[in-house]
């Protein structure tokens, strides 16, 4: 975390524990912490991308902010592999997605409990694999856990969702079976998405990415496609009732909103229940978005980024009459991966505060929120320089893996 703390405070020192999942062993290294007086300036210093302008007051580059209560992080494991998603099981311990094909149970402390397989093949080449990972709204009873994954279809590849019994005595999936697929299949390796999470009314929302090549990129807009959308499906994998193209000729029913580039963020905000996304955009132009049914995002017509090669994308616009504006963007990126909302109140600053994985940026980041605006951002963990993949809450702390296999756990001081 970017350990800082106000002139004046004792500072923070992030104690990481190096318990290896394999042989347990432990190592304790202190970092030495940083003093920082309290700031209004923007985390950003990097010039952007592009020269574009924020829609409105706080659409990017918002005051930056300090978290004033002291906190720790603790190495929990290591060497998990590639780990993709984490989510806590209700008694506390936690599921962890390996991109390779496989779960893992690890108890709260980053023991691992159980090696869990049985999953349908992956196909993990490139960004695919095993990905996202949700639990049954019935998971106390019913033992269901539904799944994301990569999957070999036809002449090419694409996103899929499963669901199956956790069997932990048998450390295995019982009776997989997938429930929707993200058609087209195209021959590619990135930009699958994708996460789930249930709504209230226990429908699962899927994120999925575009694909990354021209041919998926322009069905984004598409409604009979399901490439970078937004569905929403029954437990079965049927359109969600309510669903806004659920009677509309030519287009995907289980399809809630579109014109999504590649969204590896999902989450619902605790207090108003609305659907919160965070997506990848070019070179520039990371956003996060407030999803709302039958809503149109923009991508590929309107973004707040450019090409890698650095040309325009489209006619280079950021703004259409139909298309949604972010609530927030970064220029240079977060490059973002998981998220989660802080829904307690052991450190009270964070209570309802978005927390969002950075890939290439290194770091979390800390957004606080005031009437679904975003008024002040925060870098957590930049001195780990690490690719931080996911993000769970549990019990008044935060869980993150990173791409390097590591766990680690932030909790009060």
């Amino acid at each position: 975390m970017n350990v800082k703390t106000l002139l004046g405070i004792p500072a923070v020192i992030i104690s990481l524990i190096g318990c290896s999942s394999d042989n347990g062993s432990s190592v304790e290294n202190s970092y030495p912490a940083k003093i920082a007086s309290d700031t209004s300036a923007p985390v950003e210093t990097q010039s952007p991308n592009t020269p574009y302008k924020p829609a409105f007051k706080g659409q990017t580059r918002v005051p930056g902010v300090k978290t004033k209560t002291a906190y720790k992080v603790d190495k929990l494991a290591s060497k998990l592999g590639s780990p993709w998603a984490i989510i806590p099981l209700p008694d506390g311990r936690l599921l962890m997605t390996e991109k390779r094909g496989s779960m893992m149970i690890h108890d709260a402390n980053g023991v691992l409990v159980k090696k869990i397989t049985g999953l349908p093949e992956v196909d993990a080449s490139g960004q695919g694999g095993l990905l996202d990972v949700a639990l049954d709204p019935n998971f106390s009873q019913n033992k269901i856990i539904y799944w994301s994954f990569s999957e070999k279809y036809g002449n090419g590849n694409l996103m899929s969702v499963a669901k199956g019994e956790l069997s932990e005595a048998e450390s295995r999936v019982q009776n997989p079976v997938v429930i929707f697929r993200a058609t087209p299949a195209l021959r590619s390796s990135l930009h699958y998405g994708s996460r789930l999470i249930f709504d209230k009314d226990g429908n699962l929302f899927v994120s999925t990415g575009e694909r990354s090549i021209p041919e998926g990129r322009k069905q984004s807009q598409w409604l009979n496609s399901g490439l970078g959308k937004i569905f929403k499906i029954t437990k079965d994998g049927k359109p969600a009732p309510g669903n806004p193209f659920i009677n509309q000729k030519d287009a995907m029913p289980e399809i809630f909103a579109y014109g999504i580039r590649n969204a590896q963020s999902l989450d619902l905000h605790p207090v108003t229940g609305e659907l919160w996304e965070a997506e990848f955009g070019p070179r520039g132009g990371d956003e996060v978005n407030i999803i709302r049914a039958g809503k149109n995002y923009g991508w590929p017509t309107i973004t707040y980024g450019i090409e890698y090669g650095g040309g325009r994308v489209g006619e280079g616009i950021t703004q259409k009459e139909g298309m949604e504006q972010p609530v927030y963007y970064w220029d240079p990126v977060l490059s973002p991966s998981g998220m989660v909302f802080y829904r307690g109140n052991t450190i009270p600053e964070w209570k309802n505060n978005l927390f969002i994985c950075g890939l290439n940026s290194s770091h979390i980041a800390r957004l606080v929120i005031e009437n679904n605006k975003i008024v002040n951002e925060e870098r957590l963990l930049t001195n780990m320089s690490e690719r931080f993949r996911d993000v769970a809450y549990h019990n008044g702390m935060l869980y993150t893996i990173t791409d390097n296999g590591n766990l680690y756990r932030i909790s009060k001081k």
